[in-house]
């Protein structure tokens, strides 16, 4: 019988820390550091932040990639009153190839709600 308590204790407190590593971390500041720009290459990056969440290629032989994060704690991420917790925050990278090279990469950090003020002014509103 206690046996049987002590093992329901523990698969319960293993399936509760299995449960908070549902996906890698990133840490896309961190990562931006390691580009250098001129020297990293294509195969670099993946080493550094992995397959980009977003790839354009344009013509010639530019090429940009994009990561995205977002920042949000579990209270924030419950359904229906998760926005009572303030807003989510998004990082992202975006790396500008030509060719194998990097020739740019900008790291930029923002808040979910930080351009809803641009929908709050009756400026905006088309009359007939």
């Amino acid at each position: 019988m206690r046996a049987g308590i002590r093992f329901c204790i523990f698969l319960s407190v293993f399936v509760l820390l299995a449960g908070c590593a549902d996906k890698p971390v990133r840490h896309l500041a961190s990562d931006a550091s390691l580009i250098v720009v001129g020297t990293s290459t294509k195969e670099d990056v993946l080493t550094f932040l992995g397959d980009p969440d977003e790839q354009q290629i344009h013509s010639g032989d530019m090429e940009i990639w994009e990561y995205l994060e977002e920042h949000a704690s579990t209270l924030q991420r419950t359904p229906y009153i998760g926005k009572l917790f303030g807003p989510q925050r998004q990082s992202r990278i975006v790396v500008t190839f030509m060719g194998n090279k990097v020739s740019d990469c900008t790291y930029s950090s923002s808040s979910s709600d930080e351009y809803d003020w641009a929908d709050d002014y009756s400026w905006q509103e088309k009359r007939p």
